[in-house]
């Protein structure tokens, strides 16, 4: 699992926890039964507002990825290739020291 994507559950976790939290403080206040479902309908449409967003946000991460993957990928290669010459380069010295 990479980093984002523990951002993104852990994300969605705490939301989902705080609604249950929410819900089972509602439950036991000191309120009349309408006046609970009310608020408790309240938060409800908050949560899943947020959820939303979270989900949009995630939407958008991954297509940003997927955008940037290719230009990564390519430098890593740029990268591996320069690694492997210096590599060749000073085992070509070494092989030569020691003759």
């Amino acid at each position: 699992m990479s980093d984002k994507d523990t951002g993104s559950s852990f994300g969605i976790g705490f939301i989902v926890g705080a609604a249950i939290g929410l819900a089972i403080g509602f439950l036991y206040a000191p309120r009349p039964g309408e006046e609970t479902r009310e608020l408790l309908k309240e938060k409800a449409e908050e949560v899943k507002e947020r959820a939303v967003e979270v989900a949009e946000k995630v939407k958008e991460t991954a297509a940003e990825a997927r955008e940037k993957a290719p230009e990564i990928v390519e430098k890593v290669k740029a990268t591996a290739a320069e690694a492997r010459e210096k590599a060749q380069e000073k085992l070509k010295k070494a092989k030569g020291q020691t003759k």
